[in-house]
């Protein structure tokens, strides 16, 4: 006698609940061994790198990666990509220069929350118009990076008074960055939440099948538009931690991040297919693709080979960690 279909299991993969393939486990460790491979050659090719000084300037430029990357991942997570972050992160360095002078100390979360704003209404726009994520978040970069150019007057916005933010320049007992710190602090904090609460659960069966999380009552709508909210808060507070460091805004400081925090989401081990990977293998990612950055003029690379190196390994990252289950029935 048949299995009544209201009595058949469910397919464990499209609800998330099976453990990682072995292919997967091996990607987990990926991270962490071109990081160790990599302070292993550039150390080699220059003695003097594992220096106190020299850690701290890598912890120091990782930073507004590391939280650029942390909000996307949430993003691929779920399935989609957000293209807008860059752009997101620049429009904010000039709001938030403009706004210092007047706004003192409140202008930081201000433009954090007019980000993350703008991070839900593309999560909205992508939700509601069914519109996929890299149309929306590819015309929202074009969007941003216009009304950036309109804002600044397409020049860049010096900050008179930079004590409002100063403290992001400051350093723990001597060595940390504080934006370093804080970076670390946005991921722990953001993974606690995941954690804590049914978010982790619902973002997984989100990005592995979208329909079968929606039959087994994920509010898949508000978690696409939360991650794209979180992704849009860290895009701002990214931007505060250049403020920071330049005493400006422009309308194109950060763009130069976006290949860099893709980059560091695939290294880390995230299937841009979405449902698999986590925020500390992007931080790791992060840490990989900043010592490539810094350790291209040690080894003698010219920078302007920079593009050429991220283009390669965002493909041969992607291809490591791609689910191929959900690529054949891409059209």
């Amino acid at each position: 006698m048949s299995t009544p279909v209201a009595m058949q299991p469910v397919a464990e993969p499209a609800t998330g609940r099976t453990g990682p393939r072995p292919a997967q486990r091996l990607t987990g460790f990926m991270p962490l061994i071109a990081l160790v491979a990599l302070v292993a050659a550039l150390t080699i090719a220059d003695p003097d790198f594992l220096t106190a000084r020299s850690l701290t300037a890598v912890a120091r430029t990782a930073a507004p990666l590391i939280v650029l990357a942390a909000g996307a991942t949430l993003v691929v997570l779920c399935g989609g990509i957000d293209l807008s972050i860059a752009a997101l992160a620049s429009l904010t360095t000039v709001l938030l220069a403009l706004w210092l002078p007047h706004l003192g100390g409140l202008a930081t979360p201000a433009v954090i929350g007019v980000a993350a704003a703008i991070g839900a209404v593309q999560g909205v726009a992508h939700v509601l118009l069914r519109i996929p994520s890299f149309i929306v978040t590819l015309g929202g970069m074009s969007i941003l990076s216009a009304v950036a150019l309109v804002v600044s007057g397409a020049g860049t916005v010096r900050v008179v008074d930079d004590s409002p933010v100063a403290w992001l320049d400051l350093y723990l007992a001597g060595y940390v960055p504080m934006s370093a710190a804080m970076a670390l602090l946005v991921v722990a904090l953001i993974a606690l939440v995941l954690k804590v609460t049914p978010l982790q659960s619902w973002i997984s069966a989100t990005g592995y099948s979208e329909s079968a999380a929606r039959l087994a009552g994920t509010p898949v709508d508000l978690v696409k538009i939360g991650a794209f909210c979180v992704s849009g808060a860290c895009a701002g507070f990214a931007a505060v931690m250049l403020v920071s460091r330049q005493f400006s805004g422009g309308p194109t400081m950060a763009d130069n991040l976006l290949l860099p925090a893709v980059a560091a989401i695939v290294v880390g081990g995230t299937a841009i297919t979405g449902g698999h990977g986590s925020l500390w293998r992007s931080l790791a990612g992060a840490f990989v693709v900043t010592l490539l950055r810094v350790g291209l003029p040690i080894v003698g690379v010219p920078s302007a080979y920079e593009q050429i190196l991220y283009g390669v390994i965002i493909v041969v990252a992607v291809a490591l960690t791609l689910d191929w289950s959900k690529v054949s029935i891409i059209k």
